[in-house]
């Protein structure tokens, strides 16, 4: 026998337990392992169609489909997330908490951070069952202006532009 079942990306990440009811009626928990991937297949000893004649029933295959998370992304064992920051937490660093898998956690902003740096949660990643080791998770920044336009905060920056300029694309006109 063979089914299918959807699972939401946190039960593959951490493992758990989800009730299956059977094509003939009966109906048991099942348990997910930590670290189940997309369409890998579980097999139940015994679970399947009865055998010819008397003999032993067969097994059973669910292969699981991994629902996407809103904001993980899951490559191999690593955990990627994608987090906005202020610009005075960029500019300025500081802490901010940052979702993983296993819950939230604290983590530094280094200071002089910009859209696109990378930085990374040792350990907060999927568990591998076979090295019995957990990934990583890297966390992309991204920084995000207020959605309404702050007088001061303009002023500031005009002020700023003038007696600091400097051109982030020189290197776009340089490779013309």
């Amino acid at each position: 026998m063979s089914y299918t079942l959807a699972i939401d990306f946190l039960d593959a990440a951490e493992g758990a337990k989800q009730r299956v009811v059977m094509g003939d009626g009966r109906a048991f928990d099942l348990t997910i392992p930590a670290g189940a991937r997309d369409r890998q297949t579980l097999r139940l000893k015994g679970q399947g169609y009865p055998g010819f004649e008397g003999g032993p029933a067969g097994d059973a295959y669910i292969e699981l489909h991994v629902r996407p998370h809103r904001y993980f992304q899951r490559k191999d064992n690593d955990i990627h997330l994608d987090v906005p920051v202020t610009p005075a937490e960029a500019l300025l660093g500081g802490k901010v908490d940052v979702p993983t898998v296993d819950g939230s956690v604290t983590m530094t902003v280094p200071k002089g951070s910009n859209t696109g740096s990378t930085l990374r949660l040792k350990g907060k990643g999927v568990f591998e069952p076979k090295s019995g080791r957990r990934g990583d998770q890297y966390v992309h920044l991204k920084v995000v202006l207020p959605k309404e336009s702050d007088p001061d905060l303009e002023e500031c920056l005009r002020r700023w532009q003038t007696e600091h300029p400097y051109n982030p694309r020189s290197e776009l006109e340089a490779d013309r």
